[in-house]
Order: C-alpha cells, then sequence, then structure tokens
C-alpha cells in the first residue's frame, strides 16, 4: 500500500517533468526565429537629401536591429512576430563634419540620441524562390517625434540561412517636427524630402541549452 508520502513525491515528480517540457518548448520556440543583424560591413543604412545647392547623403554608423522570424529551416518567413531597429543619431556621417554637426543640432541629437523604429504589425508575402515581401507598419522615432510608417521590404532567404532585407522609405522633416534648416545665412536650404535606404542582414542566433 503506498504511502501518503510516496503519493506527494509521484506528484511532485510528475509536476516538475511537465514545467521542465513547457521550459524546454518555450526556450525552442523563442529561439526558432530569433535573428541579429550580422558583423557583414553589407548593413548600410542611408539617409539621402537634397537643398537648393546639391544633393547630400549621411551613412548611419553600427545600427543595431532584432528581429523575429517565424520560420522552419531552409524555408521562407511565414510572419515577422517582431522587429526593433536603433542608430545613434550622431553616427549619421556625410562627407563634411561641419554638414554633421549642423545635422546634429537640427535632429535634437543631444536631447535624443536614439533614431528608433519598432514593429506593431507585419503581412508576409512570399514571391518567387527564396524571395518575400514585408509590409511592416511601426513606430518611427526621431528628434523625439513618433510617426506611424509602413515600410516595403524586400526580403531575400540566403543559402546560408541568413536573411536580406532591403527596401527605401521616403519621410519628411516636417513630419517630425523638425524644421529644415538653411545656412551661409539662407543661401542654402536643406528640403523637406528624405529618403532612407536600408540593406540589413540577420543571422539566425543559435541557443545551446544544456540540461543536466
Amino acid at each position: 500500500m503506498k504511502t501518503k508520502h510516496q503519493h506527494s513525491y509521484k506528484v511532485i515528480k510528475l509536476l516538475s517533468c511537465i514545467l521542465l517540457i513547457s521550459f524546454v518548448c518555450a526556450v525552442g520556440a523563442k529561439a526558432q526565429g530569433a535573428y541579429k543583424l550580422s558583423s557583414s560591413a553589407d548593413n548600410v543604412v542611408k539617409v539621402l537629401g537634397s537643398s537648393n545647392v546639391h544633393d547630400w547623403t549621411m551613412i548611419a554608423q553600427n545600427p543595431v536591429c532584432e528581429a523575429d522570424f517565424a520560420s522552419t529551416a531552409g524555408d521562407i518567413p511565414k510572419a515577422l512576430k517582431s522587429f526593433a531597429f536603433s542608430v545613434d543619431a550622431k553616427s549619421l556621417k556625410s562627407e563634411h563634419s561641419s554638414m554633421d554637426d549642423r545635422t546634429y543640432k537640427t535632429i535634437k541629437a543631444d536631447e535624443f540620441p536614439k533614431i528608433t523604429f519598432k514593429l506593431t504589425a507585419a503581412t508576409v508575402i512570399p514571391g518567387a524562390k527564396d524571395k518575400f515581401t514585408i509590409n511592416a507598419t511601426g513606430n518611427l522615432t526621431i528628434a523625439g517625434v513618433t510617426k506611424v510608417i509602413t515600410l516595403q521590404v524586400n526580403g531575400d532567404l540566403r543559402s546560408d540561412n541568413t536573411i536580406t532585407c532591403s527596401g527605401s522609405q521616403k519621410i519628411k522633416l516636417t513630419d517630425f517636427k523638425i524644421t529644415p534648416p538653411s545656412f551661409m545665412l539662407g543661401a542654402m536650404k536643406v528640403k523637406d524630402d528624405l529618403t532612407i535606404q536600408y540593406n540589413l542582414n540577420f543571422k539566425k542566433q543559435q541557443i545551446v541549452s544544456q540540461l543536466n
């Protein structure tokens, strides 16, 4: 005849097994689609603008981005669950340091040091082999002002299971309550329209669990 102590021990053991299995499944599900930017120099984010004098380009240094693609090995993503991008405002660099300093002042880089985009909703549309399109809606924050935008992202699943996302997005400075600046006593006037171009390469994160 089983004692009360033996019965309690078996119940605790059963609950422990259930919790352990749940934990392993949760870790596996979380790790399945976790991607971060690779260290490749091919990760490029550019801001293109113009003035009444000439066109100009600024390149973001060391962007940070994490994404959660719902996918299986060797197949294109079925969904994009999360996507968070950030870059230091003062990492934007042009060919002229004087322009950089003016830009930082214009976008209030000291007060708002980060430019960010955070996904709120996304739809993945399959294309040709290993190609897909993502319609990604999220919050873009510049100079402390947030605006909802929708990006159309071109996706490509590479043979090494890395994912490349590329595209461009037009924005206006005034949408973020930024007055287009003028320089040289008004002789040079920056236009309101900007284009953000990006090419980002994501590598799947490997999470190894050791259970004793």
